[in-house]
């Protein structure tokens, strides 16, 4: 059954909902939800509960805690990245907030001006002088300062958050380039002696995302019922320096899928078990080569050494096959979205 809202409670899966704000150690807020009522009335009656609690946490902690009240607008932002923000996200996150303050926001920051007097004009002049960075720096620095100011307002530096009121900046479009019939005939035929037509085939015809495909593992493949379950993807993990957007390493590591429902068993077509079937003959060549010094991760996708490829390997292999054959530029979240219009078709 779908989710059902009304008011403050909503019915999900096979009970009644609501949503509820839990104040961390920290003075910021997790959003999440609480179930298991039976009845909306009793979700309701929750949903009270708990806000009544949240909202009394919230005074013990604004009464135990003292801010400086005349911290500077960058000194806040800093100390809001590095230890407020960094504890509750993943390092692709904190690679590209660190990004977007240290290298976006700070060189166009008047840094005399102190948080408490930060109001919409000052943000707005900010913003506009960021965003003619690029195209994107103006979305991308409004939407880390909002989530800056939001915490700022729990934390009791300010009262009132400016930020809903500052001017909105578009955010960029990704392209997404779909090949006629025709041409995705011709891009296929030109892949199919390509190292990673495997790949492209798992992407056009099952719809996985890059970091899914990165992920698979032979193990996950289903022979005789011709499936592939997906439970994880492959992503990169870098280490910002703390204070600054400098990186100094960048590895690749396992993680859990994107989202809850991209745990799933997908039926593939012929054409990819014996794809497959020859990627693990390749596979085994690697292994008699590389002997002792072959990694044993059972990647369907992998170097030499068995190591999962790099997070950019297969948008350069997409990009050499489409300039190579005349074709627009096609990457692996392209290929996704070929997927869901054959679907369609």
């Amino acid at each position: 059954m779908g989710t059902k809202k009304r008011g403050v409670a909503f019915f999900e899966g096979s009970s009644w909902f609501h949503r509820i704000k839990v104040l961390r150690s920290d003075g910021t807020v997790n959003y999440t939800k609480k179930g298991g009522y039976s009845t909306e009335e009793e979700a309701i009656a929750g949903y009270k509960k708990y806000e009544a609690e949240f909202k009394e946490d919230k005074r013990k902690y604004q009464m135990t805690h003292t801010v400086n009240a005349d911290i500077g607008l960058f000194d806040y932002l800093v100390y809001w990245l590095e230890e407020v923000y960094t504890p509750r996200i993943e390092n692709t996150t904190k690679a590209v907030a660190a990004y977007t303050l240290y290298n976006l926001i700070e060189p166009h920051l008047n840094k005399e001006i102190k948080l408490k007097y930060v109001n919409v004009d000052v943000l707005d002049d900010l913003l506009l002088q960021v965003s003619k960075e690029s195209e994107s720096a103006g979305n991308k620095s409004r939407e880390i300062m909002s989530i800056a100011f939001k915490d700022a307002i729990t934390q009791g530096y300010i009262i009132t958050n400016p930020m809903p009121h500052t001017k909105t900046y578009p955010r960029k479009k990704p392209s997404v380039t779909i090949l006629s019939k025709e041409k995705l005939k011709v891009f296929l035929k030109a892949a199919h002696d390509n190292n990673w037509y495997l790949e492209i085939l798992l992407a056009v015809f099952c719809g996985l995302r890059k970091g899914e495909i990165l992920g698979l593992k032979f193990s996950d493949f289903d022979i005789e019922n011709k499936s592939v379950t997906i439970e994880r993807q492959i992503s990169n993990n870098p280490t910002v320096v703390k204070g600054s957007a400098k990186i100094e390493d960048y590895s690749i590591i396992e993680k859990p899928p994107k989202t809850e429902n991209s745990y799933r068993t997908i039926r593939v077509p012929d054409i990819i078990i014996e794809e497959l079937e020859k990627r693990r003959e390749l596979v085994s060549s690697y292994i008699d080569k590389e002997g002792n010094n072959f990694i044993h991760n059972d990647y369907v996708s992998c170097q030499t050494n068995g190591l999962s490829h790099s997070t950019s390997a297969m948008n350069t292999a997409l990009n050499k096959i489409s300039s190579r054959n005349g074709l627009p530029k096609i990457t692996p979240h392209s290929l996704r979205h070929q997927y869901a219009t054959i679907l369609l078709e």
